[in-house]
């Protein structure tokens, strides 16, 4: 403990408030929340032993800082909002988890639809799910649509329909667009839709095999064969019932385990009396309890996810303000949250549990290897590059062409030590002429640069720890010139070359000879290799693409609309030229100047 964190620790106050952990380059690595801001940061440096998990992250900790709020339930919201705009390593970050499907059917509508949508929205609609694994939304809505007479089109009804669709012919639809059914008679079919979302499935079964053995009786075998799989996903549906759970019953139960070092949280979904879906996640935190761990996790989880009424632990929950905090998510509603120890919830959790313990056995040594491959690997090489920060996003530069020609550039972005595809950026060569890679790889930079003070662009404006160019001494010497006459000279650059792997620094005459077999050298080659990969695909596609140039686009007045309507017509170019001056004026969207200039320029010469 430094002398700097001794001087703050006796200055801090007794207020609640949100803490923040940084380490030696001043990036923040844990926010947490304390009722009591003294009580709570002194823990992480007195001399009491500490989980490993939580010594790990006190060994990396220089300095902090902490906010001073109103209420515990102020500094939830607070806390959750740091952890979005840090990302730090040390919390439970959830931000590539999946926005669940559900079905949604607005009951305000004089004549309901049914939907598939990921976003929850306080409309006044019912939501049915999530649907997780196993059976998508997707499929039940279309057993759904096929069972129950619904209408399928979107939106209000229009007043000027004047006939009913192919559904209403097929037995799909009742048509109220053309008044052939009653509100109350549609509502009652809406209302047995619903019945079989929220899990009485038998009279949906029934309808379903129905329909198979009259496909098959008029033999229609593909029909009936259809019906069949539509009967596996109401099997599948039937599956997930587990014995003495009441069907309205719909909860989420969570449960933590951890070994002191690593965690893993099992989350079921249960809905209607029918588990929807078990996920599972493997946990690195630095909370001091498993109520803040799962607290935390539970806070994550439901960024973009319903939550339901009621929440099962293996923790308790003690902490009002997080049960007042969740209620101001769920829009003032009250949720409870429960810990059972015995009777059906009991045996719900237990199995929640196990899924966790089973997770987190088969997860270890995986989780440890990723580590050593990623985060592991990232601070190493802070340390063997000595580096200011740890490189949690790195961008990697390629040139690639053939002879100087269609000259293009990649820009592949690795955040946390693995591959961020949506943050690529590809580059075409503007200003560089002939076969020049150190110019080429100096405007991509420059123009990066560019965007990256812009702040326009969602990757470009994100600063990169460390940027790496493909390529040796030269390459790097003409791209940190770049770089050092920017606003950016404080990003770190290096060149990785190819022939003896050898890692180029700014001002260092001697290349870095990383070990083959160390983590940090295979992370610059899988960067340096992705980097190839993106040029040379791109590089192949657009070379691909002006190897043919179709003559038409050099008749005045043929766009791509008229282009597309003579291929409809003719097929293809030997069939367009031999068409006659009648047979293109008769073209949909061509004129009798367009046919005459077509057939004048395919018969230039002869």
């Amino acid at each position: 403990m430094n002398d700097n964190i001794k001087q703050k620790l006796s200055n801090l106050t007794i207020n609640s408030g949100v803490y923040i952990m940084k380490d030696e380059s001043g990036t923040v690595i844990y926010v947490g929340k304390a009722k009591n801001l003294k009580n709570r940061v002194s823990q992480y440096f007195n001399s009491s032993e500490k989980l490993p998990k939580v010594q790990a992250m006190v060994d990396h900790i220089y300095d902090f800082e902490y906010y001073i709020t109103l209420s515990e339930q102020d500094a939830f919201a607070l806390e959750n909002n740091l952890i979005k705009q840090y990302q730090p390593f040390y919390n439970i970050l959830l931000k590539d988890s999946k926005t669940f499907a559900y079905i949604k059917v607005n009951t305000k509508d004089d004549y309901p639809y049914f939907e598939v949508t990921r976003k929850i929205k306080n409309d006044g609609s019912k939501y049915f799910g999530p649907y997780i694994t196993g059976v998508s939304a997707k499929d039940v809505l279309t057993l759904l649509n096929l069972a129950y007479p619904v209408r399928k089109c979107r939106g209000k009804l229009s007043k000027n329909s004047k006939r009913a669709c192919l559904n209403y012919s097929l037995g799909l639809c009742v048509a109220p667009c053309q008044k052939y059914v009653s509100k109350q008679e549609y509502l009652a079919i809406v209302n047995d839709a619903m019945d079989f979302l929220k899990g009485n499935d038998n009279k949906i079964e029934k309808i379903i095999s129905d329909k198979m053995q009259n496909y098959a009786n008029i033999e229609n075998f593909e029909k009936a064969l259809e019906m069949r799989d539509y009967l596996k996903i109401i099997k599948k549906l039937k599956e997930r019932v587990v014995a003495n759970i009441p069907k309205n019953l719909s909860l989420d139960a969570f449960a933590y385990v951890s070994d002191n070092e690593k965690g893993a949280i099992c989350v079921l979904t249960l809905r209607g009396g029918k588990i929807l879906g078990i996920e599972d996640f493997s946990i690195t935190d630095g909370a001091l309890s498993d109520e803040e761990t799962l607290q935390e996790f539970i806070i994550a989880y439901y960024q973009n996810k319903q939550l339901p009424d009621e929440i099962l632990t293996n923790v308790l929950m003690q902490n009002d303000d997080f049960l007042q905090y969740l209620s101001q998510i769920k829009d003032g509603k009250s949720i409870i949250i429960n810990t059972p120890k015995i009777s059906t919830k009991a045996s719900i959790i237990k199995m929640a549990i196990e899924n966790a313990r089973e997770h987190l056995f088969k997860r270890v040594s995986e989780d440890k290897l990723k580590f050593k491959r990623t985060l592991g690997a990232l601070i190493g090489l802070k340390q063997v590059l000595n580096l200011s920060k740890i490189p949690k996003r790195m961008e990697c530069y390629d040139i690639s062409h053939i002879s100087g020609t269609n000259k293009v550039a990649s820009m592949v972005v690795f955040e946390n030590g693995e591959p961020a595809k949506k943050m690529y950026r590809k580059f075409k060569i503007k200003f560089v002429e002939g076969n020049n890679d150190f110019a080429s790889l100096s405007e991509v930079l420059q123009r990066r640069l560019e965007e990256l003070d812009k702040n326009e662009d969602e990757s470009f404006s994100k600063t990169p720890d460390l940027l790496i160019i493909d390529g040796g001494k030269g390459q790097l010497s003409s791209t940190f010139e770049i770089l050092n006459n920017s606003n950016h000279k404080d990003i770190a650059i290096i060149s990785l070359a190819k022939q003896f792997e050898e890692v180029y620094m700014p001002n260092c005459s001697n290349p870095l000879r990383l070990k083959k077999s160390s983590e940090e050298l295979k992370l610059l080659q899988r960067i340096r290799d992705e980097a190839h990969r993106f040029a040379i695909t791109f590089h192949r596609k657009l070379r691909n693409k002006n190897e043919y140039v179709d003559p038409l686009d050099q008749v005045v007045g043929i766009g791509k609309t008229k282009r597309r309507a003579l291929y409809e017509q003719f097929k293809n170019l030997e069939n367009i030229k031999n068409a006659s001056l009648q047979e293109l004026e008769l073209v949909s969207k061509i004129n009798k100047q367009n046919a005459n200039d077509i057939y004048n320029f395919l018969h230039k010469g002869e």
